[in-house]
């Protein structure tokens, strides 16, 4: 039975990959800052664990290494985020919350990446995968919410950067753009449910192998231009 770990799985996103690879049969390590405020996440029907983890404190990372050591994770989807700062002008931005969301959008998932490596290395998929955004795509930015388009663009050279270093283990990274998804992030007039971009994204891991390593991809599968 493989095992998958979700960062940001008690809502949104998060919430939906949780409940689609509980009801497919998988092993599900579900993490969120508050797991007993989590209501929908501890409904989730299937072999679930949930775990407390905020992405920006690395007490409560070390704190689920050291629960988790020596198990195999074969897929470690890191897909906490945040979207703060929405403005339309660089002189409208908050540098304190340009800050915090690269803390929470670049700098955490990297670090958890890290510290999970060696159980994504002992298990068969050898995936990590990462919640980009097309906002993140240089060659199709439209302008605006510098804040978010930059965290994003910054992830996907920094996770790029750790398929290079992996890139003899076998392991596959994945950047994977959700699509803009009907969720508290994304609006409620987003044209994507949830429910298709969880399918969406774990299609598209499934069908993953090394020579991807590096990818960056839309939930539908085809290829994002960088």
């Amino acid at each position: 039975m493989p095992t998958v770990l979700i960062t940001g799985a008690n809502r949104g996103i998060g919430l939906e990959l949780a409940r689609q690879y509980a009801a497919d049969g998988w092993r599900v390590i579900a993490t969120c800052r508050n797991p007993g405020a989590a209501d929908d996440l501890n409904a989730v029907e299937g072999d679930i664990d949930v775990y407390p983890l905020d992405v920006d404190d690395t007490s409560t990372l070390d704190a689920l290494v050291t629960s988790l050591q020596g198990q195999a994770i074969d897929v470690l989807f890191n897909n906490a985020g945040i979207n703060i700062n929405k403005v339309p002008s660089i002189g409208d931005i908050d540098y304190d919350a340009w800050a915090r969301t690269m803390e929470t959008n670049v700098f955490a998932p990297i670090r958890v990446a890290w510290a999970f490596k060696d159980n994504v290395l002992a298990s068969s998929m050898k995936v990590m995968a990462f919640t980009s955004s097309l906002m993140a795509s240089i060659e199709r930015n439209g302008g605006g919410n510098a804040v978010y388009r930059s965290s994003k663009t910054a992830l996907n050279m920094a996770a790029h950067c750790l398929s290079l270093e992996l890139a003899d283990t076998g392991a596959t990274v994945a950047m994977l753009h959700p699509g803009h998804v009907r969720t508290d992030m994304g609006g409620p007039n987003a044209p994507v449910t949830a429910v298709d971009s969880a399918a969406g994204m774990r299609d598209v891991i499934s069908k993953l192998s090394p020579d991807e390593n590096g990818c960056f991809k839309n939930y539908d599968g085809t290829a994002f231009p960088w």
